[in-house]
């Protein structure tokens, strides 16, 4: 009897461990494969004396943005989609290069954010698994309505609206008394909506899911984690969806903010439990409701 115990602790432990693995695994692997599958279709635009050019002032624009949105996103377990695609409409880039930027962008980010918060021991898997499907399918909806049946001009005042009201979300969220742990119902309606208004949006998928199980008074340090570890599926979804049905451009956007944001996620997973979270969540809010305001009056200038 004592025997079997024995065999059934090791077998458990071995389990145990390949799933560790995979977690690392599995992004490292689609990470890659998604790398040289874009450089054998872009060999043109991964020349070195393509980058050479795109090395510019405009590219290191885009470089800061994707380290400090991932400096945000890491810490706090949301605002990546709603910092990067703020700052970028505000400087003039139309709504579906944004979008397809950050999540294109994100496919990497999310994966090295993953990794580093499974490095830190952040994530909790049960929480990841509940989130991972529903958001992946709310995910490539959002993407595919964005890329083959809304218009992006349409749809700009729309994004910044809703960019000001996740930003009260985060601003609400920071500002909240102490919460009373409660159960969380429903994860899947919550994952899939975050998945979608992600994909549409060009963020909401940390300030919808993040902010609501920490509202629910759940532990700030898995629920970042494991917001973020899910998050990398749900980008790689709208990320494929969005290189099937709209194709790629901008890969300055996308070259500057992949390279911002993979050297922010460690540090990023690291700061997770280091800083006063409340005050740079005021913060970000602010920022983000000052960028979309300037949208917004760029919008009805030209109108005008």
């Amino acid at each position: 009897m004592e025997k079997e115990l024995k065999i059934n602790s090791v077998g458990v432990k071995a389990y145990a461990a390949i799933n560790e693995k995979l977690l690392v695994v599995i992004p490292i692997v689609l990470l890659t494969g998604l790398l040289l599958t874009l450089m054998y279709n872009h060999h043109a635009e991964f020349s070195w004396n393509a980058f050479i050019e795109g090395f510019n002032q405009e590219f290191l624009v885009f470089f800061a943005i994707g380290l400090f949105a991932q400096l945000v996103d890491g810490t706090l377990g949301m605002g990546y989609g709603a910092t990067s695609t703020s700052f970028l409409l505000a400087y003039g880039v139309p709504p579906v290069i944004s979008s397809t930027g950050v999540h294109v962008a994100e496919m990497f980010t999310t994966g090295a954010s993953a990794i580093s918060h499974h490095k830190f021991g952040n994530i909790n898997k049960k929480l990841v698994k509940h989130l991972l499907i529903p958001g992946v399918l709310g995910s490539i909806t959002g993407a595919y309505l964005l890329s083959d049946v809304i218009s992006g001009d349409v749809i700009k005042p729309f994004i910044a609206v809703y960019m000001i009201i996740l930003a009260v979300i985060i601003i609400k969220k920071a500002l909240a008394k102490t919460i009373v742990k409660k159960k969380t119902k429903k994860l899947g309606i919550l994952a899939t909506f975050g998945g979608f208004m992600d994909a549409v949006g060009g963020g909401g998928w940390g300030p919808i899911v993040t902010s609501t199980l920490l509202g629910r008074g759940r532990n700030p340090r898995y629920t970042i984690g494991s917001v973020n570890a899910a998050e990398f599926a749900i980008s790689f979804a709208s990320g494929i969806t969005f290189m099937l049905f709209g194709g790629i451009h901008g890969w300055q956007v996308i070259i500057g903010l992949i390279l911002g944001g993979v050297i922010a996620a460690p540090i990023g997973a690291y700061l997770v439990n280091k800083i006063k979270r409340k005050p740079m969540m005021v913060a970000v809010g602010i920022l983000i409701i000052l960028l979309s305001l300037k949208t917004l009056s760029k919008i009805i200038v030209n109108i005008f």
